[in-house]
């Protein structure tokens, strides 16, 4: 099983001291990359929540480089003491809340020793941000935030000293000198100074700072009593000198005491603080604030997506424009000469200074695009090559990004229309679709251009052609407005040939060829238009070729007409639906054909192609189908009903998951196995590679993936969720000839019902060897009932989950 898709940019990552590894906060775990490469080399795993903070322990001396010892903090209340070069986790320490932010200002103001007298010494003190549980729970309007110093040197720490409460955990920001930490909350930023020595004992002095805007982020100087701090408008402040008078020392209070009854300019009230000074060039809030190691200079950044270089002492400012998207965090190495910046769009990009120059990136799956509402539910924006494993998902910025799933990294990303970011800027082009032929050769978008005042508006249909050497695609074709005035609404690829359909709201489809098929030079191909075809002037909704290319599906809103896509010539009509359909893909190389509507009725149903019937159907909204290749076998995701999570009988097997992946096999309407997920709106589920080495692959909404073997035996992977719940949703509908041209006679429609009770799961009794066999012989169940009934009867049941 492969996971992978997680966010890289939850909280700051942090450098080795030999600036040769970076470790990053990927969800549960910590993941180690190379700086050299971009690659992850390995990653530290324990924790069983949302690890919020990391902290690589420095070296003193030269010497100490080599060491590879870091602390992480988590949601799930413990801290955590690792050496990543094994991996080896050495301590666990349970805090017993959910930890937000941790600092430990002894690693940063004494020289390190890596060894167990300081634990034991009392010394090792850490401040946390924290939640009570317990307020929380009791629904009560109390502060659940609490900032506490907790002792390390304990495997379990008591309740700890409460230094600060307020309404949510806040972040904390610690000194480079180790001498002073605080916390923004709201227009107010609190600062207390550490005691000197470590004691757990001493008293931890406090000021607070006050501005008029909210408070975005904020840095410490790393040699100089000064703050800089951003807010919602984009403004920077710098504070200098503070402290001097309700953080400093006795006899540092008299040498200050002449020059704090000055008039400060820029103070407000009674801050504690020499002066305040003002920039302004961010348009937005700033999120990002980091001095320079020798402290001359002040980085910032925002949703510009561009880093400012500040002069300290004369304001005079440098850029690195067009990163592209919103910065989160700026963090130095221990090399100087490196540095990198944590961007909104799931990358990490590493810097080459003083130039800044982008040495390479470390890219996770970005977050999908923004649609309209009108878009929602329509837009198809993944695909995948199922040969090579790699995925093709549309991001923000117009762009199509290519990620192998199975090595969990980006490859390359494609513009499909050009965007500069700029904060605040509205959705003018809707990427709507993208396809990939079967060998991933090939790729296909769709954008809309969308109307301003109700004028103008245009739909492209755009045909890319990879680049191997590149591992990346080049535009081959445009076609604008393919189907006049309307969208498209889905696009599938021949098989085996270069050869693709696009279907339209608008009432036709169009089957698009290469004119390299013709004898032409690779120079001069193009895609051109083969064929066009409607049915009955009904908005064609969804298409798909059969596993040998002779026959094409094309959805009539909710018929189902199969096409000759050579000859363009109707074969036939398969009978009408309950609802509009929205997907349709065939059951790999066989006649089995399955479809899915959503609105006003969800349903899915499996069709037979060479009796023009269906064989059977249920009740479910499904987001996403696939087929296997080299077999009958198909896998659909589905929405999970809310009656069913209401279901108190239920909770056990769903636990809160709001969708399901179930596996069939040709025409048999009882799934092989189902397997419960997360986040399932949204998502997309693919086969990938061949029958000798066929895996599963589910991304879901929030771009989280996961890569398993659906016929693995293996108890953590294999669900056997009871199926009697499911099979009260099958329906049964009109089928053939009934379906086409309407109600036979009684006496015929009666037959036609009897046929199709085959295909209708028997609901199990609790001990059915009691009763299936009792009556008389004219009304046993049919055999293909009775057979499986009484082997299901004689197997264990047992369930699992994959999240």
């Amino acid at each position: 099983m492969i996971r992978g898709g997680r966010s890289y940019v939850t909280s700051p990552p942090s450098f080795s001291n030999d600036a040769k590894k970076l470790l990053v906060c990927t969800g549960n775990t910590v993941s180690v990359f190379s700086a050299a490469t971009g690659l992850q080399i390995t990653s530290l795993e324990g924790h069983t929540a949302l690890v919020t903070t990391l902290i690589v322990v420095p070296a003193s001396t030269p010497a100490q480089k080599i060491l590879c010892y870091c602390w992480t903090a988590s949601l799930d209340g413990t801290i955590r003491h690792w050496d990543f070069s094994g991996p080896e986790l050495l301590k666990t320490i349970d805090a017993q809340l959910p930890i937000y932010s941790m600092v430990i200002p002894s690693l940063l103001s004494e020289p390190q020793q890596i060894d167990k007298r300081r634990e034991l010494s009392g010394k090792l003190v850490a401040f946390v941000s924290v939640e009570d549980i317990s307020v929380v729970n009791e629904g009560s309007k109390e502060l659940r935030g609490h900032i506490r110093r907790f002792n390390l040197a304990k495997p379990r720490v008591p309740r700890g000293d409460t230094l600060k409460e307020t309404a949510e955990p806040e972040s904390i920001v610690i000194s480079p000198s180790g001498e002073f930490f605080g916390i923004r909350h709201k227009c107010k930023i609190h600062i207390w100074d550490i005691p000197s020595g470590g004691s757990r004992h001493a008293v931890s002095r406090k000021m607070t700072l006050h501005h008029t805007k909210v408070i975005n982020a904020f840095a410490f100087h790393p040699t100089e009593r000064v703050i800089a701090a951003g807010d919602v408008t984009g403004r920077v402040l710098i504070w200098r000198g503070f402290g001097n008078r309700k953080l400093a020392l006795g006899n540092q209070k008299k040498k200050v005491r002449a020059t704090v009854d000055l008039d400060n300019a820029g103070v407000r009230g009674e801050d504690d603080t020499e002066s305040c000074t003002t920039w302004h060039w961010h348009s937005a809030e700033v999120n990002v604030l980091n001095f320079s190691s020798d402290g001359a200079y002040l980085y910032s950044g925002g949703r510009e997506g561009v880093l400012v270089v500040w002069q300290l002492d004369t304001g005079k400012k440098k850029f690195l424009p067009r990163i592209g998207s919103p910065l989160l965090y700026f963090m130095w190495s221990p090399d100087p000469t490196l540095s990198s910046v944590v961007c909104a769009d799931n990358q990490i990009h590493l810097l080459k200074m003083p130039s800044m120059e982008i040495l390479r990136t470390i890219s996770g799956i970005k977050a999908p695009p923004s649609l309209p509402r009108m878009y929602e539910g329509l837009a198809s924006t993944v695909a995948f090559d199922r040969s090579s494993g790699i995925a093709a998902l549309c991001t923000e910025n117009y762009c199509v990004q290519l990620y192998n799933l199975l090595n969990d990294r980006g490859i390359s990303e494609i513009q499909v229309c050009e965007r500069n970011h700029q904060p605040g800027d509205e959705i003018t082009v809707v990427v709507t679709a993208v396809a990939l032929s079967l060998d991933g050769s090939v790729m296909s978008t769709t954008e809309v251009k969308l109307p301003e005042d109700g004028i103008g508006g245009l739909v492209s249909l755009k045909f890319w052609v990879s680049e191997p050497d590149s591992k990346t695609f080049t535009l081959s074709t445009i076609v604008y407005e393919p189907h006049r005035d309307a969208g498209v609404s889905a696009i599938a690829f021949h098989p085996t040939r270069s050869m693709a359909v696009s279907t339209s709201f608008g009432g036709d489809f169009k089957i698009w060829v290469c004119n390299s098929d013709k004898n032409q030079t690779d120079k001069d191909s193009s895609w051109i238009c083969h064929a066009v075809g409607s049915y009955k002037k009904k908005p064609m909704t969804a298409a798909a070729f059969s596993g040998d290319g002779t026959v094409l599906a094309v959805a009539a809103e909710n018929v189902i007409t199969l096409w000759n896509p050579d000859k363009n010539i109707l074969l036939s009509v398969l009978g009408a639906t309950l609802t509009p359909i929205t997907k349709l893909c065939f059951a790999g190389k066989s006649e089995f054909l399955v479809a899915a509507s959503h609105f006003p009725r969800p349903e899915l149903s499996v069709w037979n192609t060479s009796k023009l019937s269906i064989s059977w159907s249920y009740g479910l909204r499904v987001e996403a189908v696939t087929s296997a290749v080299d077999s009958s076998a198909f896998a659909v995701l589905a929405v999970i009903p809310k009656s069913f999570k209401t279901d108190k009988s239920k909770e056990n097997i769903f636990r809160g998951r709001d969708g399901a992946i179930l596996l069939f096999n040709g025409s048999d309407p009882k799934p092989v196995s189902i397997w419960t997920v997360i986040k399932a709106k949204g998502g997309s589920i693919s086969f990938l590679g061949d029958k000798s080495q066929l895996r599963l692959a589910y991304v879901n909404g929030s771009r989280e993936y996961v890569v398993f073997d659906p016929n693995s035996d293996e108890s953590h992977e294999r669900s056997a969720v009871d199926y009697d719940g499911l099979a009260g949703l099958e329906e049964t509908g009109d089928a053939g000839y009934t379906s086409l041209y309407g109600q036979l006679p009684d006496y015929d429609k009666k037959r036609m019902e009897d046929v199709d009770s085959l295909a209708t799961p028997f609901i199990s009794s609790e001990r059915p060897w009691e009763t299936i066999f009792s009556g008389s012989t004219l009304n046993f169940p049919p055999l293909q009932k009775l057979c499986a009934e009484f082997f299901e009867s004689l197997m264990e049941k047992r369930t699992a989950v994959v999240e």
